[in-house]
Protein backbone atom coordinates (compact mmCIF):
# COMPACT_ATOMS: atom_id res chain seq x y z
CA UNK A 1 0.00 0.00 0.00
CA UNK A 2 1.39 3.40 -0.97
CA UNK A 3 2.37 5.65 1.87
CA UNK A 4 0.46 8.86 2.37
CA UNK A 5 1.73 12.23 3.44
CA UNK A 6 0.53 13.29 6.87
CA UNK A 7 -2.24 15.82 6.25
CA UNK A 8 -1.52 19.39 7.34
CA UNK A 9 -4.40 21.20 8.96
CA UNK A 10 -5.60 24.57 7.78
CA UNK A 11 -6.50 27.42 10.09
CA UNK A 12 -9.99 26.02 10.66
CA UNK A 13 -8.60 22.65 11.70
CA UNK A 14 -9.80 20.72 8.63
CA UNK A 15 -7.22 18.30 7.16
CA UNK A 16 -5.84 18.98 3.71
CA UNK A 17 -6.95 16.69 0.90
CA UNK A 18 -4.99 13.44 0.89
CA UNK A 19 -5.82 13.03 -2.77
CA UNK A 20 -4.07 16.33 -3.46
CA UNK A 21 -1.10 15.27 -1.32
CA UNK A 22 -0.77 12.04 -3.30
CA UNK A 23 -1.09 13.81 -6.64
CA UNK A 24 1.63 16.29 -5.73
CA UNK A 25 4.01 13.62 -4.43
CA UNK A 26 3.44 11.44 -7.48
CA UNK A 27 4.05 14.33 -9.86
CA UNK A 28 7.19 15.40 -8.03
CA UNK A 29 8.56 11.85 -8.00
CA UNK A 30 7.96 11.43 -11.72
CA UNK A 31 9.63 14.73 -12.57
CA UNK A 32 12.67 14.32 -10.34
CA UNK A 33 13.17 10.75 -11.59
CA UNK A 34 13.36 11.94 -15.19
CA UNK A 35 14.87 15.41 -14.85
CA UNK A 36 16.61 15.48 -11.48
CA UNK A 37 16.21 18.13 -8.83
CA UNK A 38 17.57 20.84 -11.11
CA UNK A 39 14.89 20.11 -13.68
CA UNK A 40 12.05 20.12 -11.19
CA UNK A 41 10.06 23.29 -10.57
CA UNK A 42 7.08 23.95 -8.35
CA UNK A 43 5.22 25.20 -11.44
CA UNK A 44 5.97 21.96 -13.26
CA UNK A 45 4.80 19.86 -10.34
CA UNK A 46 1.62 21.93 -10.01
CA UNK A 47 0.83 21.51 -13.71
CA UNK A 48 1.46 17.77 -13.65
CA UNK A 49 -0.55 17.26 -10.46
CA UNK A 50 -3.40 19.50 -11.62
CA UNK A 51 -3.23 21.75 -8.57
CA UNK A 52 -2.40 25.37 -7.87
CA UNK A 53 1.15 26.27 -6.90
CA UNK A 54 -0.17 27.71 -3.62
CA UNK A 55 -1.42 24.22 -2.68
CA UNK A 56 2.15 22.95 -2.87
CA UNK A 57 3.67 25.76 -0.82
CA UNK A 58 1.07 25.23 1.90
CA UNK A 59 2.37 21.68 2.28
CA UNK A 60 6.10 21.94 1.53
CA UNK A 61 8.41 24.85 2.35
CA UNK A 62 10.81 24.26 -0.53
CA UNK A 63 11.45 22.35 -3.72
CA UNK A 64 14.07 20.20 -1.98
CA UNK A 65 11.70 19.20 0.82
CA UNK A 66 9.06 18.16 -1.70
CA UNK A 67 11.51 16.25 -3.88
CA UNK A 68 13.00 14.33 -0.97
CA UNK A 69 9.58 13.48 0.47
CA UNK A 70 8.42 12.29 -2.93
CA UNK A 71 11.43 10.05 -3.49
CA UNK A 72 11.25 8.55 0.00
CA UNK A 73 7.53 7.91 -0.39
CA UNK A 74 8.20 6.12 -3.65
CA UNK A 75 10.92 3.98 -2.07
CA UNK A 76 8.96 3.05 1.04
CA UNK A 77 5.79 2.31 -0.91
CA UNK A 78 7.58 -0.49 -2.75
CA UNK A 79 10.08 -1.42 -0.02
CA UNK A 80 8.23 -1.65 3.31
CA UNK A 81 10.24 -2.54 6.39
CA UNK A 82 10.34 -6.36 6.52
CA UNK A 83 9.56 -8.58 9.48
CA UNK A 84 10.98 -12.01 8.63
CA UNK A 85 11.52 -13.14 12.22
CA UNK A 86 15.31 -12.76 12.24
CA UNK A 87 17.80 -9.90 12.15
CA UNK A 88 19.69 -11.35 9.20
CA UNK A 89 16.49 -12.01 7.27
CA UNK A 90 15.27 -8.45 7.73
CA UNK A 91 18.63 -6.91 6.83
CA UNK A 92 18.93 -9.18 3.79
CA UNK A 93 15.52 -8.16 2.46
CA UNK A 94 16.26 -4.46 2.96
CA UNK A 95 19.61 -4.81 1.20
CA UNK A 96 18.28 -6.88 -1.69
CA UNK A 97 15.36 -4.50 -2.28
CA UNK A 98 17.69 -1.52 -2.16
CA UNK A 99 20.06 -3.08 -4.68
CA UNK A 100 17.23 -4.07 -7.00
CA UNK A 101 15.77 -0.55 -7.05
CA UNK A 102 19.20 1.04 -7.48
CA UNK A 103 19.83 -1.04 -10.61
CA UNK A 104 16.61 -0.08 -12.38
CA UNK A 105 17.07 1.67 -15.70
CA UNK A 106 14.40 4.20 -14.81
CA UNK A 107 15.06 5.94 -11.54
CA UNK A 108 17.97 3.84 -10.34
CA UNK A 109 20.35 6.81 -10.30
CA UNK A 110 17.90 9.30 -8.81
CA UNK A 111 19.31 9.04 -5.29
CA UNK A 112 22.88 9.46 -6.61
CA UNK A 113 21.82 12.62 -8.43
CA UNK A 114 20.20 14.01 -5.27
CA UNK A 115 23.32 13.23 -3.24
CA UNK A 116 25.38 15.13 -5.80
CA UNK A 117 23.03 18.12 -5.56
CA UNK A 118 23.34 18.47 -1.79
CA UNK A 119 27.14 18.43 -1.74
CA UNK A 120 27.41 22.08 -2.75
CA UNK A 121 24.37 23.38 -0.88
CA UNK A 122 24.65 23.22 2.94
CA UNK A 123 21.04 24.31 3.49
CA UNK A 124 19.74 21.67 1.11
CA UNK A 125 21.97 19.10 2.81
CA UNK A 126 20.21 19.77 6.12
CA UNK A 127 16.84 19.13 4.46
CA UNK A 128 18.24 15.98 2.84
CA UNK A 129 19.41 14.55 6.16
CA UNK A 130 16.05 15.24 7.77
CA UNK A 131 13.64 14.37 4.97
CA UNK A 132 15.50 11.49 3.31
CA UNK A 133 18.27 9.97 5.43
CA UNK A 134 16.49 10.44 8.74
CA UNK A 135 13.18 9.11 7.52
CA UNK A 136 14.66 5.99 5.93
CA UNK A 137 16.54 5.22 9.12
CA UNK A 138 13.48 5.79 11.31
CA UNK A 139 11.49 3.40 9.11
CA UNK A 140 14.18 0.69 9.39
CA UNK A 141 14.90 1.10 13.11
CA UNK A 142 12.17 -1.43 14.15
CA UNK A 143 14.37 -4.14 12.62
CA UNK A 144 16.93 -3.60 15.39
CA UNK A 145 14.26 -3.07 18.04
CA UNK A 146 12.60 -6.39 17.18
CA UNK A 147 15.97 -8.19 17.23
CA UNK A 148 16.55 -6.83 20.73
CA UNK A 149 13.07 -7.91 21.83
CA UNK A 150 13.74 -11.45 20.50
CA UNK A 151 17.01 -11.63 22.41
CA UNK A 152 19.16 -11.92 19.28
CA UNK A 153 21.20 -8.87 20.26
CA UNK A 154 21.57 -7.01 23.58
CA UNK A 155 19.45 -4.09 24.67
CA UNK A 156 22.42 -1.75 24.50
CA UNK A 157 23.10 -2.42 20.81
CA UNK A 158 23.91 0.72 18.82
CA UNK A 159 21.09 0.79 16.24
CA UNK A 160 22.67 3.69 14.36
CA UNK A 161 25.91 1.77 13.96
CA UNK A 162 24.10 -1.28 12.61
CA UNK A 163 22.35 0.87 10.01
CA UNK A 164 25.64 2.51 9.05
CA UNK A 165 27.22 -0.92 8.66
CA UNK A 166 24.34 -2.01 6.41
CA UNK A 167 23.94 1.05 4.22
CA UNK A 168 27.59 2.10 4.08
CA UNK A 169 28.82 -0.70 1.77
CA UNK A 170 25.67 -0.47 -0.37
CA UNK A 171 26.09 3.25 -0.98
CA UNK A 172 29.84 2.82 -1.55
CA UNK A 173 29.33 0.48 -4.51
CA UNK A 174 26.30 2.46 -5.69
CA UNK A 175 28.25 5.72 -5.87
CA UNK A 176 31.57 4.38 -7.17
CA UNK A 177 30.53 1.44 -9.34
CA UNK A 178 33.90 -0.25 -8.82
CA UNK A 179 32.39 -3.71 -8.21
CA UNK A 180 29.01 -5.32 -8.92
CA UNK A 181 26.05 -4.07 -6.92
CA UNK A 182 24.01 -7.25 -6.97
CA UNK A 183 21.99 -9.67 -4.85
CA UNK A 184 24.97 -11.80 -3.69
CA UNK A 185 26.68 -8.65 -2.46
CA UNK A 186 23.52 -7.55 -0.66
CA UNK A 187 23.21 -10.93 1.04
CA UNK A 188 26.88 -10.87 2.03
CA UNK A 189 26.59 -7.43 3.59
CA UNK A 190 23.46 -8.40 5.51
CA UNK A 191 25.09 -11.57 6.82
CA UNK A 192 28.25 -9.80 7.98
CA UNK A 193 26.25 -7.10 9.76
CA UNK A 194 24.02 -9.64 11.47
CA UNK A 195 26.92 -11.85 12.49
CA UNK A 196 28.84 -8.86 13.85
CA UNK A 197 25.83 -7.73 15.87
CA UNK A 198 25.19 -11.24 17.25
CA UNK A 199 28.86 -11.78 18.09
CA UNK A 200 28.76 -8.49 19.90
CA UNK A 201 25.95 -9.90 22.00
CA UNK A 202 28.08 -12.91 22.90
CA UNK A 203 31.19 -10.88 23.71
Amino acid sequence: MALQAIPIQNKRGRPRSRRTDRAILKAASEIVTVSGLAGMTMEGVADRAGVGKASIYRRWPSKGALAFDAVVDSILATQPTPDTGSLEGDLRQVAENWVESSNRKRGGRTVAQLIAEVQSDPDLAVVWRDRFVGRIRRERRPIIERAIARGEIPAGTDAELIMDMLFGPLYHRYMHGHLPLDAPFARGVARMVAVSAIKGAAA
